[in-house]
């Protein structure tokens, strides 16, 4: 709990055996988080198994690959109906820190934001940290062309931790959403149509063999697809065309 908010920690997983039970670990150590819950896209190898085993969570099993939207999709849904107040999204990788779980509940459970991003960006390290140059390249500038076409300043678009208040998520359609990787571009473009200021943290990252990562054809296709999302929006706000993902 954060002043009788209650927080959730959502994780979506695929083939997430190796790193799943450390990561679990760490969110339960920062005390403020009451459920946790973990849906499984149709994974190959133990982390339906582990993630039974483990205190305080929810598991929820997808019998075929959905995709990493789709996965998300049942992760909030999963969130609301348990009651939570404040959700987080953690991917179980271990590449993000739990630690700033309590300071990005903070910032949502006092009402500044309705959606806080850890930003690998924010603190200027992420090379340090071991991001690929391609990935940083391309994070800086899909982040850019985003900020240009929606209007906004934000450091980083492509970071996958991220915490929500339930009065966003019930507000916003997810459904248009892809289940593909742009599903993440796609909700926060939706957030910044809705009105709402997005908050950030900086957040250190860990890259090894054993995170989750796209491979450089699928980050390409997700380039494509974050360029895509930025044009839409920017045609919307002209009203030049119409989108279900952002209703007028």
């Amino acid at each position: 709990m954060f002043e009788r908010h209650k927080i959730v920690v959502v994780m979506p997983a695929y083939n997430a055996a190796k790193t799943l039970e450390r990561t679990h670990q760490e969110v339960c150590a920062q005390g403020v988080v009451d459920h946790i819950i973990v849906v499984d896209d149709a994974s190959s190898d133990e982390t339906v198994a582990i993630a039974r085993s483990l205190p305080q969570t929810t598991v929820v099993v997808h019998e075929a690959n959905l995709g990493y939207g789709g996965n998300q999709k049942t992760c909030y849904q999963a969130a609301l109906e348990q009651g939570a107040d404040i959700i987080i999204m953690m991917h179980p990788d271990y590449q993000y820190t739990p630690l700033l779980i309590p300071a990005m509940a903070a910032l949502i459970g006092r009402g500044l934001y309705q959606c806080v991003l850890g930003s690998r960006i924010l603190g200027g390290s992420a090379q340090k940290d071991g991001m690929p140059w391609w990935k940083y390249v391309g994070n800086r500038f899909l982040t850019l062309v985003g900020n240009l076409l929606m209007g906004t300043k934000i450091s980083e678009f492509h970071t996958g931790y991220r915490a929500f208040s339930r009065t966003l998520l019930e507000q916003l359609d997810l459904k248009p959403n892809s289940n593909d990787f742009v599903f993440d571009n796609q909700m926060l473009a939706q957030i910044l149509w809705e009105g709402h200021r997005i908050g950030e943290i900086s957040c250190p990252a860990h890259y090894f063999p054993e995170a989750s990562s796209i491979n450089f054809g699928v980050s390409v296709r997700y380039g494509f697809g974050c360029l895509k999302t930025g044009l839409e929006y920017r045609l919307c706000r002209m009203k030049l065309m119409r989108s279900m993902r952002f209703p007028q």
